[in-house]
């Protein structure tokens, strides 16, 4: 029989909780939002996404 490693291993992971990976993300995004003046872009985009679906 094999030897095969456990999925619970005592080394800690090096993957982020992702409510620590979207705080990490927020900021950048805004900034991005502010500068590019990309919100009406992400309005338009859903509004066309609804009436897609019907709404």
């Amino acid at each position: 029989m094999a030897l095969t490693a456990s999925r619970t291993s005592t080394q800690p992971s090096s993957r982020r909780h992702p409510l620590v990976a979207t705080a990490m993300v927020l900021p950048l995004a805004a900034l991005l939002v502010v500068v590019f003046g990309g919100w009406e872009a992400v309005v338009t985009q859903a509004s066309s996404v609804g009436v897609m679906l019907g709404r």
